[in-house]
């Protein structure tokens, strides 16, 4: 089954070419050990939240932009080999990176496995979540899923929308996934994206959704607390497809 490991982290916005031309250098490494694609994203469109948004996830500083990543592995003891012979080879990492100029102590990572999966995740942009789901609500949260992208996403110009369920989501000292998110015992971290064109397809997508519901149109019951879910725009920086 599909597996990703999933990231977000604080890049200065001064190394944005340093930091492509390190992504450029690290997928061999990452593809010799099995990955099938790596994909990161530059942060355009972080609104502040009133009790959790992608900025305070990773604790970014005002000189800082918001990265959200995954790699693509084809299972997840492809993916667990491949990071334990990274850690066992870290000079042979280190020697591609160079001088790694950003804060990994606040990066924010953990292992998903793919659930729900409408339509293609190859996009001009993307909207990137992080939402905190009850266990037992898993496939509740998988029909609420294929529901609004049927009725809302596909039909307003998504291209797809990929949804992955917390499988390996280690705590940090500083910052993780689950304060990201203020998850609750019992919850677990769906790491999603949906992508789209381009960011005014996008933008125009959501302007309507938000319309509908002001003019009253009827929500399914959410089964997670949407107030915790944090999520933002994102534009293409590295995609190991057109690198």
């Amino acid at each position: 089954m599909t597996y990703f490991t999933g990231s977000v982290t604080p890049v200065p916005k001064r190394i944005r070419q340093d930091y492509i031309a390190q992504l450029h250098r690290a997928w061999p490494l990452m593809q010799k050990r099995g990955a099938v694609r790596m994909v990161e994203a530059w942060g355009e469109d972080i609104q502040p939240g009133k009790q959790t948004d992608f900025l305070r996830a990773v604790a970014a500083k005002d000189d800082e932009a918001v990265v959200f990543g995954w790699v693509e592995w084809p299972d997840k003891a492809t993916s667990d080999a491949a990071w334990a012979d990274i850690m066992q080879n870290g000079e042979e990492m280190s020697q591609a990176m160079g001088e790694v100029q950003y804060d990994g102590k606040r990066m924010i990572f953990g292992g998903f496995q793919k659930f729900v999966a409408d339509g293609t995740d190859r996009g001009g942009y993307y909207t990137g979540f992080l939402t905190p789901v009850p266990k037992a609500n898993r496939d509740a949260f998988a029909k609420m899923a294929k529901s609004a992208w049927e009725e809302e996403f596909q039909p307003r110009g998504c291209l797809g929308n990929y949804e992955n369920w917390g499988d390996d989501v280690p705590h940090g000292r500083q910052t993780d996934m689950y304060r990201a998110v203020d998850a609750k015992d019992g919850e677990v971290i769906v790491m999603s994206w949906s992508a789209w064109p381009d960011r005014t397809t996008c933008e125009e997508a959501w302007r309507g959704m938000a319309a509908g519901m002001e003019a009253g149109q009827e929500m399914p019951d959410m089964p997670f607390d949407g107030k915790r879910m944090i999520w933002a725009g994102f534009e293409p920086l590295f995609d190991s497809e057109k690198a």
